[in-house]
């Protein structure tokens, strides 16, 4: 949950910990998973789950596995996102809504986690179905990856981004 100088500027939030039991022939064996999120606060974020003997073996197994799967998200003007979207991942499902500045980060735990290390500052997120950490992560994260910026449509259409931008009055 800190940031690391030695880790390029990441930083990384525990979003849940969950305890595994596997009862044996002696009693009990406990084991723990740690989701967890990495961003460099700049539109690149990782999300992974690992499973250890040990809580801050898990999460360390966790941050090492986000760094290595960063993704590159698009931001407009480097505080929200471009448009309102929608995901969907199992029971999952999260409206995500751009908001004007000043706004804040207006969502609920596991959705505020990515926002923050995503580096966005203004959003109103919804979660719908289930409360599940995973699942309503990996729906904001498909909503996150299905977002369209203007300059990936200015490509499709082979026409200048000023063209598709509106002009705010």
């Amino acid at each position: 949950m800190e940031k690391n100088e030695k880790n390029n500027e990441y930083l990384e939030k525990l979003v849940h910990i969950n305890r595994i039991t596997k009862v044996v022939k002696g009693g009990r064996r406990f084991g723990f998973s740690a989701l967890v999120v990495v961003g460099n606060q700049n539109g690149k974020i990782g999300i992974a789950h690992a499973k250890a003997k040990q809580v801050p073996d898990a999460i360390k197994k966790a941050n090492e596995l986000a760094r290595r799967q960063l993704v590159q998200i698009p931001l407009r003007d480097g505080r929200t996102i471009h448009h309102d979207i929608y995901g969907k991942d199992g029971a999952g499902k999260i409206k995500l809504r751009a908001a004007p500045k000043g706004t804040g980060i207006i969502a609920g735990g596991p959705v505020r986690a990515v926002c923050e290390v995503l580096g966005i500052k203004d959003i109103v997120a919804k979660s719908l179905g289930t409360a599940n950490p995973h699942n309503v992560i990996r729906a904001c994260m498909k909503a996150l990856l299905k977002q369209n910026s203007p300059k990936n449509i200015s490509i499709l259409r082979n026409k200048k981004i000023s063209e598709i931008i509106e002009k705010r009055g």
